[in-house]
């Protein structure tokens, strides 16, 4: 699985000074299936991870009861449940939450293989990773999860292909649910920009330049610029710029990382261009975001959908 998954008890990528834990899915044997379903007690302590940490492979979350919240990346959404909710490889995230209760669906990139197209919805849901569900969304969600895990514990060998569809199912679903983000209209770069969406999220690939990346993908800056801009309506260099800013922070929040440290991890050279760079994207200097964070917290409170009535 390209090293995607692990054997038991090596989950974790051993962690160097100033950087986040790195999740892996563990897998029973190899040659296992890259995926498991069950519930926060079930899956493990670190489906409740108190501290902020990077995943290899996607998760998605039923959460059916708990206070507190969910934090991913740099948004703190608020436990009102039930919700549905969506972390994909590389954001960070940790929970601050109590009496937590609910379902965990983890899987690598590589299990979607039969259905490419969930990529992309995945990646929108990752925009806004926290949906509300209403009575209806929520027994349903819960009834195609529950099948997921009697499929899971029932093995066989037809039931790798039983689990991608079901599955397959879960993703398209989400992905209609209210407040999830439109699919970009199609056009005949979207594959390019596809991929460029998936290289733009590995921040360990060091891409941060609109040529870095299309040299990469084997085409040339300019065409990867129009294929981005009509497949989003945004351009390659404000995304590439957004991710930069982004994974610097990660860095800075939740590393103690120098900022000259954190500049090198983000592709600069000059510490001084950095914190330039930073000052105009973000309106803070390096160092003051770190004291402060972002100068306008969002915090989500998904209020006005209804929720499943007590009892």
């Amino acid at each position: 699985m390209r090293g995607t998954t692990v054997p038991p008890g090596m989950c974790c990528r051993p962690v160097k000074t100033g950087e986040l834990p790195l999740h892996r899915l563990e897998v029973p044997a190899p040659g296992a299936v890259p995926f498991a379903v069950g519930s926060f007690d079930a899956v493990g302590p670190l489906s409740r991870a108190e501290f902020p940490h990077r995943h290899t492979f996607h998760e998605i979350v039923l959460v059916t009861g708990g206070t507190g919240a969910h934090v991913v990346d740099l948004t703190r959404w608020e436990l009102s449940p039930p919700h549905l909710g969506v972390v994909t490889p590389g954001q960070v995230h940790h929970w601050e939450a109590s009496g937590l209760t609910g379902s965990v669906v983890l899987f690598t990139d590589d299990f979607l293989f039969d259905h490419p197209a969930d990529r992309e919805t995945l990646r929108r849901l990752r925009e806004r990773p926290w949906l509300r569900l209403d009575r209806a969304e929520h027994d349903r969600t819960a009834r195609l999860i529950a099948e997921l895990e009697e499929e899971f514990r029932r093995g066989g060998e037809d039931g790798e292909s039983v689990l991608r569809a079901l599955l397959h199912v879960l993703i398209v679903r989400a992905g209609r649910l209210p407040g999830t983000p439109s699919a970009p209209a199609p056009a005949g770069a979207r594959a390019v920009a596809a991929q460029f969406a998936q290289q733009a999220e590995k921040s360990e690939l060091g891409l941060w330049s609109v040529r870095a990346h299309a040299e990469r993908l084997g085409v040339t800056p300019g065409y990867l610029t129009e294929a981005v801009k009509a497949a989003t309506g945004r351009t390659a260099a404000e995304l590439v710029r957004e991710a930069r800013i982004q994974e610097a922070k990660r860095f800075l929040l939740r590393t103690n990382l120098s900022v000259r440290q954190v500049a090198s991890r983000v592709g600069f050279a000059d510490p001084a261009y950095f914190c330039r760079f930073f000052r105009r994207e973000t309106g803070l200097s390096p160092g003051g975001f770190r004291r402060t964070g972002d100068a306008a917290p969002k915090i989500h409170h998904d209020c006005g959908t209804p929720s499943i009535a007590a009892g």
